[in-house]
C-alpha cells in the first residue's frame, strides 16, 4: 500500500484538529456564556475607570502646563501690566485648544479678575476664596480640584506672573471644567460610558436622560453618598437608575482642604453590554467557521510554500559543505526555516571571518609583523577553541619556543620589510648581533637546563632595553640574538647596543667564569642606508664581522662596523 504524501500527512490531521477545536470552542462558549458576558462587562468598566483616572491626571498636567507657559509669555506679562483685557482675550482664547484646557482666568496681583475666556465674562470679582489663588499670591504654582464663582467643578492651576524685576503683577488660572453638558458628552465619547458629575450630592451634568430629558438636578443615592462623599472612598457595583440596571463606578473629587466636594460617575447599562457580548460571540463563531473553511483551502498552499524554502536551504547547505563560505542564504522568512537559514548564514560568516583573519595573520607574519595575531575574543565556543589552536600554531612557527621572542624566520621576514622601506625612504637602518660570552663553559658548569634559563633572562633583558615599538629583537640561533633598529643612525645604534650590553651585565645570572663573576655579551653593530648594489646578506655580515672583533678584543664590549652612508 503506497504511503501518503508529505502534504496529506499534514493536511488530514490538521483539518481534524481544527474541526475538533471549533466544536469544543462552541460547546465551551455555550456553557460559559453568562460568565463570559459578566466578565466582559467588568473588563470594560475597569478599562473605563482607568481611562477616567488617566484623564483626570492628564487634565491636571495640561492645566499646569498651560498656566506656567502663559505666565512666562512676554506678551502676557505686558498685557497684564497694562491691564489690557482685549489683548489678554486675544492671547489666551486661541491657546485653549493648544494646551487642551477649556478656560483661562487672568487676575491682578490681588486676585481680582482682569479677563475670562468663558461665560459669564464679568470682570473685577475676587477669587481669593480659592486656595490655588492664595498659594499663587505667595509665589507658588498650585493645582487643585476646586469650585469657583463661575465654574462649579474643575481642575485648575494658578501660576504667578512676574514683571522684569521679579515683582508679582498678576495671576494666570488655566483649567479643565467638568460641570457642563458639553463636557460630559465629550467624556461619554471618550469612555464609552454614561457620565455624571455631582456637585455635593446633586447632578449638575449628566448624559443620562429620561423620556428624552436630562435628569440634571436629581440627587445621589444616600447610601452611595455616605460612602463617596462622607467616607471619601470609591464605590463600584450594580445599581438601578431609572429602572435600568447599571455597572457603576463613583469616585470623589477632593479639594485643597481634602473635602469631597464633587463626584464622578461612570455607568454601563448591563443590557447593552450583554447584547454587545452576544453579538461579539456570534460574530466570533461565524468568523471561526469561516476561518476554518479558509484554513482548509489555504493549508495545501501553505505546505507547498514551506517545502520551497526547505529545498533552497538544502541547496545552500550543500554549497557551504563544498567550501563556498561567501554564499548569501536565500531563505529570508521570519519563521523556523528562516531562523535556520539565519543560523546557517551565521556559521558561514564566522567560518569565513576565521579563515580571513588567519590569512591576514599569515601575511602579516610573513612580512615580519609578529605582533599581529587573531583576536580570539571575537569567537565563541568551539570556534574560539579553533582560533586559539591556530594562534598557538602561528606562535610555534614564528616565535622562538625557548625565549618567547621572535625566531630567525620572523627576523628574516622583518629584515626584508625594513630593508625595502629604508631603501625607499632613504632612512638609516641599524642591526646588531649579540653573542653570550663563553656560553659553552656556562652549559658545561650549570647544565643545559640552567643554560636555558640564562638565555631566557638575556632575551627578556634585550626586549626590555628597547624603548620603541618599531625596534625588533629575535633569537638568531644558539646563544646569539639580533636586534633591528629602523630609522636609527650609528650614534643611536651605539647607544642602544651599549644599553643592552650594560643591562645584561647587571642582570643577576649565575656565571661559570669565576673571574668575571657575571654573564656578559659581545655586540657587533652595523648601520647603513640601503642603496643599489647593496644586499641584506652583506649588511648583516658586517655586523657579524664587528661581533667577531668584539670577541677577539676581549669580549663584553660593543664594536661598530663602518659608519652608515649611501653606498
Amino acid at each position: 500500500m503506497p504511503k501518503k504524501s508529505f502534504k496529506l500527512r499534514i493536511i488530514i490531521p490538521t483539518v481534524i484538529v481544527l474541526v475538533a477545536m471549533v466544536l469544543v470552542l462552541n460547546m465551551f462558549l455555550s456553557i460559559r456564556f453568562s460568565a463570559l458576558s459578566s466578565a466582559l462587562i467588568d473588563e470594560k468598566l475597569i478599562a473605563n475607570i482607568n481611562s477616567l483616572k488617566l484623564h483626570l491626571e492628564d487634565s491636571t498636567a495640561n492645566s499646569k502646563a498651560a498656566a506656567v507657559s502663559m505666565a512666562f509669555n512676554p506678551e502676557v506679562v505686558k498685557a497684564v501690566q497694562e491691564r489690557d483685557t482685549l489683548e489678554l482675550l486675544r492671547l489666551f482664547t486661541p491657546r485653549q485648544a493648544l494646551y487642551r484646557v477649556n478656560f483661562f482666568t487672568i487676575m491682578d496681583n490681588e486676585g481680582n479678575v482682569l479677563a475670562r475666556t468663558h461665560e459669564p465674562d464679568n470682570l473685577g470679582d475676587s477669587l481669593l476664596d480659592l486656595q490655588s489663588v492664595q498659594d499663587a499670591l505667595d509665589g507658588q504654582t498650585a493645582s487643585y480640584f476646586e469650585t469657583g464663582t463661575t465654574v462649579k467643578v474643575s481642575v485648575h492651576t494658578v501660576a504667578p506672573v512676574y514683571d522684569g524685576e521679579a515683582g508679582l503683577i498678576g495671576l494666570v488660572l488655566a483649567g479643565v471644567r467638568f460641570d457642563s453638558a458639553a463636557e460630559v458628552e465629550e467624556l461619554k465619547k471618550l469612555f464609552h460610558s454614561e457620565v455624571t458629575v455631582f456637585f455635593g450630592d446633586t447632578r449638575i451634568a449628566t448624559t443620562i436622560t429620561k423620556d428624552g430629558q436630562s435628569i440634571v438636578g436629581t440627587t445621589l443615592d444616600p447610601r452611595i453618598a455616605e460612602i463617596v462623599i462622607g467616607d471619601k472612598r470609591e464605590f463600584s457595583g450594580e445599581a438601578y437608575i431609572l429602572g435600568e440596571q447599571y455597572k457603576t463606578f463613583y469616585t470623589p473629587l477632593l479639594n485643597a482642604r481634602g473635602e469631597a466636594f464633587a463626584t464622578f460617575f461612570l455607568g454601563i447599562p448591563e443590557a447593552e453590554l450583554i447584547a454587545e457580548s452576544n453579538k461579539s460571540i456570534r460574530d466570533g463563531m461565524i468568523l471561526g467557521l469561516a476561518g476554518l473553511a479558509v484554513s482548509i483551502l489555504l493549508l495545501f498552499n501553505i505546505i507547498s510554500s514551506i517545502s520551497e524554502p526547505i529545498i533552497k536551504l538544502s541547496k545552500d547547505m550543500n554549497h557551504i559543505a563544498d567550501g563556498n563560505l561567501l554564499i548569501d542564504i536565500k531563505v529570508k522568512t521570519e519563521d523556523e526555516v528562516g531562523h535556520l537559514g539565519q543560523s546557517l548564514q551565521k556559521v558561514a560568516n564566522i567560518l569565513h571571518k576565521l579563515l580571513e583573519d588567519i590569512h591576514i595573520m599569515i601575511l602579516e607574519q610573513e612580512h615580519g609583523n609578529t605582533d599581529y595575531c587573531l583576536n580570539v575574543e571575537e569567537f565563541h565556543g568551539d570556534y574560539k577553541v579553533l582560533a586559539e589552536s591556530v594562534l598557538e600554531l602561528a606562535d610555534f612557527g614564528m616565535k622562538d619556543q625557548l625565549t618567547g621572542i621572535p625566531n630567525r624566520r620572523s627576523f628574516d621576514n622583518r629584515m626584508d620589510l625594513e630593508w625595502k622601506r629604508s631603501s625607499r625612504e632613504k632612512n638609516p637602518l641599524s642591526v646588531m648581533i649579540i653573542d653570550v660570552d663563553r656560553f659553552k663553559n656556562y652549559n658545561d658548569t650549570y647544565g643545559h637546563q640552567q643554560g636555558d634559563v640564562a638565555l631566557q633572562t638575556v632575551a627578556k633583558t634585550i626586549k626590555k632595553s628597547l624603548s620603541r615599538s618599531i625596534d625588533f629583537a629575535a633569537r638568531w640561533g644558539g646563544e646569539e640574538f639580533v636586534i633591528l633598529l629602523p630609522t636609527t643612525d650609528s650614534t643611536g645604534a651605539a647607544k642602544v647596543a651599549e644599553k643592552v650590553r650594560r643591562e645584561i651585565e647587571k642582570a643577576v645570572i649565575p656565571c661559570a667564569d669565576a673571574g668575571a663573576g657575571k654573564v656578559t655579551v659581545s655586540v657587533g653593530v652595523n648601520t647603513q642606508i640601503p642603496a643599489r648594489g647593496s644586499t641584506i646578506g652583506g649588511f648583516v655580515a658586517k655586523a657579524d664581522e664587528a661581533l667577531y672583533k668584539a670577541k677577539e678584543t676581549g669580549r663584553n664590549r660593543v664594536v661598530h662596523g663602518q659608519d652608515w652612508a649611501a653606498a
